[in-house]
């Protein structure tokens, strides 16, 4: 299938061959008949990515302090890579359609196969012959309801938000400044509800089409007498502001119009340097509009499928775009007399060349319509770039390739000799990347991986909870697997796949790179021989991840003791060079909903040859503070570990140091893995240490909850604390 993708790095468009995207549980694919281009939006994404390295960074203040950041830890040349691979990446375009149902997702209700449906959302709703978009995104269209009309409902239900926002009454007034598509839908929008608008754009052209369509007055100079005078001297109640200039006149301006204690919303991308005496001696209230509605930006509401009360949020995104479309089934709502230009859908480049304004003539709405034929989806799974290349068994294949996987992971494994990277698969089918980066073919269907004899080894790089199905993918296809951390989320996945290793010629490999630096490999060697047991104690600065973000929800990330904290877990084991026996764990308590408590975690390790681990794990560090600090201590002598760049070891046991760019093992973890498959030898992580470190994460998640030691291959203690209460928030 066909997609529109743009390159961030150059702001190149082109329409992509792509696979069909695969179907989740909680949603649907979408054949497209129609879909909208979004003029202020689209051309903002498109202008941006045409600006130099330079220009982005001016226009990023923020994402530039952590590139210096990482700069200072990791080196110019690494950080300045992986800026160049994320900005690399082409991203799809689009974020308003209309289509069919082709596949409902088995947890999908309300909904079948056939459904005429609007869908929202940016990177679901593309520019695309067939979309995945999740439930909460869909709304079916009204009977009567054209496809182009539909095809605009989530651009229109920007404008739907904007208009609650200024939460106007019967026969008040309000004054709309920028009259293109979103401008004029909300002069209408205001109209319906007994308001009184004026209207204001450069353009008097756009003008004319908003009295035509509603307005009470629309004019292109001196708005602030006209509105004055429109309110009879007092001002406007209120003045929603759908312009998009870098320009602060707009705001001024609306200070200027708005009556004492007036309404100013803002829904255009303007400049926001807010005038405070205008402000303050009239107690302006000043609001910005979320995009589509509540939900938007919350994966929980958007990709979990987790709906917000109706008495409590009576307008979500979804419900704004319903009600978009029945105002449109009512013919308050026009759309298609705002729309200006439509293309075939194979002449989308065309709608772009206007938007940036190669084509010299007037626009507003703009659509692009999909060919009627049917598509053969099962055909489109996958998409091949060239012939193989050879029937090796070296063949290297990654399942999800997101940033870490391809900005750390694929550069090492390209350095392998003799590994041939044959495909990709997500549930995109992430096609440009696996183009640009060398690969024979991207696919949605996994079965492309794992069953071709080409493929020998396989990488796992998507969210945790499917760590563990394509873990047993491979194992049972005989493919070597090397899965990012962690291995799986819970015990009794771990317990299937130490069975399915039973019967499994291939070898497993969990990204527990830390162990494979060279300052834990001296450290592990200059304690070789220690006759007493070790102490060791370990700080991380992890700083904070909001708690609806996927790595923190229990069922996509399994939080990050699971997802993360089994990194320091299985180096202490490795540089002590023994398994962990058992597990003590205590968390802070806060009510800050902001905050999850078990990012702020103390945890006791107790391994079988009586040495002792603490591990510190905390949200609540300064960002300059390096990220990881050890320190070992064993017959009379000691060794600090700091953030990988410099390590020290001294005393009885003589002096070592270690100092220079950071190394976290990446290279040398990567290089152990595959010579461990040439040489077919066993994996450089034995499977023990593997379900080790992995439990030992499980067992810390459950000391929490029990406030009890937990023996490992026990499982948590019966015993329960004393209040009933977790500590867990």
């Amino acid at each position: 299938m066909k997609q529109v993708l743009q390159s961030y790095n150059t702001g190149e468009l082109w329409l992509a061959e792509v696979p069909v995207p695969a179907c989740g549980s909680r949603g649907a694919i979408v054949r497209t008949t129609t879909s909208f281009v979004s003029a202020g939006t689209e051309r903002m994404l498109v202008d941006f990515a045409r600006k130099s390295m330079v220009g982005k960074a001016m226009q990023m203040p923020d994402q530039v302090k952590i590139v210096l950041k990482k700069m200072k830890t990791e080196g110019v040349t690494a950080t300045l890579d992986k800026v160049k691979t994320k900005l690399g990446t082409p991203i799809p375009l689009g974020y308003s359609c209309a289509g069919v149902i082709e596949e409902a997702g088995a947890h999908l209700s309300g909904f079948a196969v056939g459904d005429r449906v609007a869908c929202g959302g940016a990177g679901y709703a593309n520019h695309s012959e067939f979309n995945y978009v999740p439930a909460n995104l869909l709304v079916k269209i009204p009977d009567g309801v054209s496809d182009e009309d539909a095809s605009c409902a989530t651009v229109g239900s920007i404008a739907l938000q904007g208009v609650r926002q200024c939460d106007l009454r019967l026969g008040e007034s309000a004054c709309v400044i920028g009259l293109g598509l979103l401008g004029i839908l909300a002069v209408q929008m205001l109209k319906a509800s007994g308001v009184r608008v004026i209207g204001f754009d450069p353009n008097p052209e756009r003008c004319k089409l908003a009295e035509s369509l509603g307005a009470d007055l629309a004019v292109s100079g001196d708005l602030t007498d006209a509105a004055l005078s429109f309110s009879q001297g007092h001002g406007v109640d209120a003045v929603l502001v759908t312009a998009a200039t870098k320009s602060n006149e707009p705001i001024t301006t609306a200070a200027e119009i708005a009556r004492m204690k007036g309404k100013v919303v803002v829904t255009g991308v303007v400049g926001m340097d807010i005038p405070r005496d205008q402000f303050y001696k009239k107690e302006l209230d000043f609001k910005l509009s979320l995009s589509y509605g509540p939900g938007r930006y919350d994966t929980s509401y958007e990709e979990g499928g987790n709906d917000y009360p109706y008495g409590y949020v009576r307008w979500t995104e979804q419900r704004n775009i319903a009600a978009f479309l029945d105002m449109v089934a009512a013919g308050t709502l026009t759309p298609s007399k705002m729309v200006t230009h439509r293309y075939d859908f194979d002449d989308a480049l065309k709608a772009y060349e206007l938007l940036m304004g190669k084509a010299d003539e007037p626009y507003l709405g703009i659509t692009l319509n999909y060919s009627a034929e049917a598509l053969d989806r099962s055909k489109d799974s996958i998409v091949e770039f060239k012939t193989p290349t050879t029937e090796s068994a070296n063949g290297v294949s990654f399942v999800g390739i997101g940033n870490f996987g391809r900005g750390v992971l694929l550069p090492q494994v390209k350095k392998v000799a003799g590994a041939t990277l044959k495909g990709v698969c997500s549930s995109t089918g992430a096609a440009e990347v696996a183009k640009l980066e060398g690969f024979e073919f991207s696919t949605t269907n996994s079965d492309e991986v794992f069953k071709r004899d080409d493929t020998g080894t396989v990488f796992v790089c998507t969210r945790h909870n499917s760590h563990a199905k394509y873990v047993m993918e491979a194992l049972d296809n005989n493919k070597n697997v090397f899965v990012e951390k962690p291995l799986c989320m819970n015990r009794d996945e771990m317990a299937v796949i130490k069975e399915k290793m039973i019967n499994s010629e291939a070898r497993l490999m969990v990204g527990f790179n830390r162990r494979f630096s060279p300052h834990a490999q001296m450290i592990k060697g200059y304690f070789a021989n220690r006759k007493m047991p070790m102490t060791i104690s370990c700080r991380v600065n992890a700083g904070i991840i909001p708690p609806d973000v996927w790595l923190q929800d229990p069922a996509l990330g399994g939080g990050r003791i699971v997802g993360e904290v089994c990194h320091f877990i299985d180096l202490a084991m490795h540089v002590c060079g023994s398994k962990v026996q058992s597990v003590q764990a205590t968390c802070a308590t806060t009510a800050d909903s902001t905050l999850v408590a078990e990012d702020f975690l103390s945890l006791n390790l107790k391994m079988e040859d009586g040495s002792i681990a603490n591990i510190v794990y905390t949200a609540g560090g300064p960002a300059d503070l390096a990220k990881e600090r050890y320190e070992f201590f064993a017959d009379g002598s000691y060794a600090l570990l700091d953030n990988f760049m410099k390590t020290e070891c001294y005393g009885k046991l003589g002096k070592q140091s270690l100092k220079g760019k950071m190394e976290k093992g990446f290279a040398e973890e990567i290089g152990a893995f595959f010579k461990s498959i040439n040489d077919k030898t066993e994996a450089p992580i034995p499977a023990d240490e593997i379900f080790n470190a992995t439990e030992a994460s499980f067992a810390a998640v459950e000391a929490l909850r029990s406030r009890q030691t937990v023996e490992l291959g026990l499982g948590a203690a019966s015993n329960k604390p004393e209040d009933g209460e977790s500590q867990v928030a």
